[in-house]
């Protein structure tokens, strides 16, 4: 019975302003209004057999992983295990950890399929096709890699070359090979013997850890030191921070891939997209007589082969051609459709800049809920905030702003220093700087408030929390 390991990580700069780093690529809606974390997880639940799902992802992107997996219909009741990342450290120590995991609750020999969360597969019958033949290899000791037929010279992706074929649609490995220039990837296509790497995978997790000791014994030491030293009966499993940010930084193509001798790579029959960019994107839309792909509302005069993308405001093109045009609450996007890979150019300018677009949207996903910043000026700032059935903010307390809350919709249980009450649709409260509070949600529906905050300093880090049922206190 094979595991899907699902890869839930990576910035996305390329698809900035949509994807920022707190709210990263998987997570981002595509056209259709399903992420891409949620399509992974539905096309690994509907292969035969599987049961349970491990997913390897940053600590701090657990809630909101856990919240689309909630969200999915998959027809079945799985099991969902996780191994929670302190911060990126490529797909090597990720997949070793993974490895751990298994070998220590299902045994040496736990096929596992590693599968990113960010790529777009919709044939479920032909990836389920490519699965089993992967299965077949990995049991009998292969390192297994999918590959894809290329259709045209792309640079952006690394290439597999193949050597003798083992059986329709499985290959031995001859080489691997970066991402190349045009010149390269038009002679691989030209050779026909070359495919595009995928970056999914087939394994017993023995197997890996084996030819990672053996090809990358740094990179298995040190993984096993942060296996050994993380609390493994806490769940979610959380990753020993210290020991973990000294495993090197390696993929797990250059740690073992390219290394190991007895690597088979499965041609994959189904549709493939990494949707690595908006190009990328724009593709998933019908276009109209003149070429533009249109997601939310525009009006386009004289303009053609666009994409535009609006969450909220409408858009109007005149007289333009060949752009991409992003609009989010708080950035905007234009950007050539030929330059669409150097859209990740914008998010290194904002990091030197230490602009937060880079990293928040205005609307911000908490374990809680969510909370969105609608204004905000010298000594104020007013917000938004969602606030789950059930879910509670943290017992906390702010050194320099005063908080005034208005609930909007349902009804919220507070505590204001050493009082609590309930406050109602209608109904406010003020919590004075350095009183310690906290806001539940006690109803069945969305609680919906507006805050004011106002004082000498408004930023995130002025606070202290007490007690977290989220386990950040």
């Amino acid at each position: 019975m094979v595991v899907p390991v699902i890869l839930s990580g990576g910035a996305g700069t390329r698809l900035w302003p949509v994807s920022r780093e707190t709210f990263p690529k998987p997570f981002m809606k595509l056209p259709d209004g399903e992420s891409l974390l949620k399509k992974t997880l539905l096309r690994a639940a509907s292969l035969p057999g599987v049961s349970g799902i491990l997913t390897v992802t940053n600590r701090d992107y657990f809630f909101s992983t856990r919240d689309e997996y909630a969200s999915a219909r998959t027809g079945k009741t799985l099991g969902f295990d996780y191994v929670l990342e302190p911060c990126g450290r490529n797909t090597a120590p990720a997949i070793a950890m993974a490895a751990f995991s298994l070998t220590e609750s299902r045994g040496e020999d736990a096929l596992m399929l590693v599968l990113p969360a960010d790529h777009l597969i919709e044939d479920r019958r032909a990836f389920a096709d490519s699965v089993e033949l992967a299965c077949k290899f990995a049991s009998e000791g292969y390192l297994v890699t999918f590959g894809i037929r290329p259709a045209y010279p792309e640079t952006g992706y690394g290439y597999i070359e193949c050597g003798g074929a083992f059986c329709e649609n499985v290959e031995e490995v001859s080489n691997f090979f970066e991402k190349p220039s045009l010149e390269l990837a038009s002679l691989y296509l030209e050779k026909g013997n070359f495919l595009w790497n995928s970056g999914m995978f087939c394994f017993r997790a023995g197997t890996l850890l084996e030819a990672l000791q053996a090809h990358s014994p740094d990179v298995f030491e040190a993984s096993l030191s942060c296996w050994e030293k993380s609390r493994r009966n806490d769940l979610p499993l959380s990753l020993d921070e210290e020991s973990f940010s000294l495993i090197p930084d390696i993929s797990i193509d250059y740690a073992v891939m390219e290394k190991a001798q007895k690597v088979a790579v499965v041609s994959a029959e189904f549709d493939w997209n990494d949707i690595g960019s908006w190009s990328a994107v724009s593709g998933l839309v019908p276009e109209d007589e003149s070429g533009n792909r249109i997601v939310g509302t525009a009006v386009m005069v004289d303009s053609g082969n666009c994409y535009i993308q609006s969450e909220d405001r409408l858009v109007a093109a005149v007289g333009v051609d060949n752009l991409l045009i992003i609009d989010t609450p708080d950035a905007l996007l234009v950007a050539d459709k030929n330059r669409s890979q150097d859209v990740k150019r914008v998010v290194q300018h904002l990091k030197l800049a230490e602009h937060e677009a880079y990293r928040l949207h205005r609307t911000v996903h908490r374990p809680w809920g969510t909370y969105t910043v609608l204004e905000e000026g010298d000594r104020f700032k007013i917000k938004r905030i969602v606030v789950k059935p059930g879910a509670a903010l943290s017992l906390q307390m702010h050194h320099h702003r005063s908080e005034h809350w208005v609930v909007v919709s349902g009804t919220a249980k507070i505590v204001n220093g050493e009082s609590e009450c309930l406050v109602r649709t209608n109904e406010s409260t003020f919590i004075p700087a350095g009183t310690p509070h906290r806001l539940v949600n006690p109803g069945v529906l969305d609680l919906v408030m507006i805050e004011v905050q106002s004082g000498e300093y408004l930023g995130e880090d002025d606070i202290v929390r007490f007690d977290d049922q989220y386990g950040r206190s």
